[in-house]
């Protein structure tokens, strides 16, 4: 991995942010899937450290939350007494998105349990420097975390949406239909036209078409806990940094203040590089 090309290392980073899978990428670059996983995960670990460190004093005001389903290795249904039930199964990956900005802020992987939760929730209001709105789905568990990470500093709502049983014929795919939305104030004072969830939502889709790992009905899942995390991180580094979005036409860390430029590729491979050695930027 280390005597691989600045060129060679752009390609690869570049086809795996793009949702290709690890032996597609060695089909067409002729180089081993070990080197591929391996710079993989170097370089999200990187990207891991670098968002720690930039994703702080933030100034977002309209912030959503959600959570995306995968697993590792086997599904739920499959873990056996000799599995460990903390690294392989059911994986959640907690997202929070800047609905102005289209910022990530943070994200956490684990169980969709009350503990990841608390956590997720104390991480983000770790990297925010103003009162935000908050909305979230009806997870009671965010209630609490919210609670306990803001206090009263914060303007949180839940919104539940109730989907129709739309009979699926053979052959079909698709996701049912929303028949009814309902919202409700859980602290503070949220502008009821704010409260929404779709924005994070779709930003699920981005993820699944992003990350080959993420894809569902598929053999792509991921095998270790830490090459989840580190494809997420990569994925998050290069969708605030380096993705263009087309609602707001620059990058969202450019949109919050946290970059003054569009980086490349070898822009945040450099980056992250220099994280991985130091620490610090």
């Amino acid at each position: 991995m280390n005597k691989l090309k600045v060129e060679q290392q752009v390609s690869i980073i570049s086809a795996l942010v793009e949702g290709n899978s690890i032996r597609s990428i060695e089909r067409m670059t002729g180089i081993h899937r070990d080197t591929i996983m391996r710079l993989g995960v170097k370089v999200g670990e990187g990207c891991q450290q670098l968002l720690d460190c930039e994703m702080r004093n933030l100034k977002c005001t309209d912030l959503q939350v959600d959570e995306i389903w995968s697993f590792v290795g086997k599904k739920q249904r499959s873990i056996t007494k000799s599995d460990n039930p903390l690294t392989v199964g059911d994986q959640w990956t907690y997202v929070a998105l800047d609905r102005d900005s289209k910022l990530i802020p943070a994200f956490r992987i684990g169980k969709r349990t009350r503990a990841t939760t608390n956590a997720f929730i104390k991480d983000l209001s770790e990297r925010l420097s103003n009162r935000v709105q908050l909305s979230s789905d009806g997870l009671k568990a965010y209630v609490e975390a919210t609670e306990q990470a803001f206090g009263a500093n914060v303007d949180f709502a839940q919104i539940v949406k109730s989907y129709e049983a739309d009979p699926i014929g053979p052959g079909r795919y698709s996701p049912p239909k929303v028949s009814k939305t309902e919202s409700w104030s859980v602290t503070g004072n949220p502008n009821p036209a704010r409260i929404c969830t779709s924005h994070v939502e779709r930003q699920n889709l981005t993820m699944r078409m992003s990350m080959r790992r993420f894809t569902r009905l598929t053999n792509a899942f991921s095998k270790k806990l830490d090459n989840l995390k580190a494809a997420a991180a990569l994925h998050f580094a290069h969708y605030n940094f380096v993705r263009i979005h087309s609602s707001i036409r620059v990058t969202p860390a450019m949109e919050s203040g946290i970059s003054d430029s569009i980086w490349t590729i070898q822009d945040l491979i450099e980056a992250t590089n220099r994280y991985a050695i130091q620490g610090v930027k």
